[in-house]
């Protein structure tokens, strides 16, 4: 679903209820490629770098919602996804965006590796798509970044012990 936030199934939400707390289902995608390297977008809202991710829109599923969001933020359409884990921590994944609009997300992580393009922003959801190694993450990052990375570690190192974080 490309489009403006207005349209969407949060922007429709958010003409009703304004800036109040949501819970609110979505997808985060990590995208590593041969070398171990992940893939991060520098969010249009918030200026920080951030995991391809975003919010489900009514009628879709929840792979669809990554899926899309992959494509929207950064460019790639994936050919395979692997749920790793859920975050839906109170403090954690409370997200206040720069406008005062509070988030409650409930994210299902996905790892992605196998796709399809050239990584590539969009101009307003992601001012930037880069790849980088991951002991040498930038330090203007979303929380959601490490204890992200942390729970792809985790369910790796288990042998693919889905994780709760």
């Amino acid at each position: 679903m490309s489009g403006s936030f207005a349209d969407s199934y949060l922007g429709k939400l958010r003409a009703v209820i304004g800036s109040r707390p949501v819970l609110m289902p979505g997808a985060r995608v990590i995208v590593e490629d041969a070398q171990g390297r992940i893939l991060l977008i520098r969010r249009g809202d918030m200026k920080l770098w951030g995991w391809p991710s975003g919010s489900g829109e009514i009628g879709q599923s929840i792979e669809e919602t990554a899926r899309r969001e992959l494509l929207e933020e950064a460019g790639l359409t994936a050919h395979r996804l692997v749920p790793v884990g859920f975050s839906s921590h109170p403090v954690d994944d409370r997200i206040l965006y720069p406008n005062g609009d509070v988030l409650h997300a409930f994210a299902m992580i996905f790892h992605c590796t196998e796709w399809e393009g050239e990584p590539k922003a969009d101009g307003h959801e992601s001012l930037d798509v880069r790849w980088f190694a991951q002991d040498a993450l930038p330090e203007d990052r979303t929380l959601a970044v490490s204890r992200t990375l942390g729970a792809l570690q985790r369910y790796k190192a288990t042998g693919g012990a889905f994780q709760l974080i």
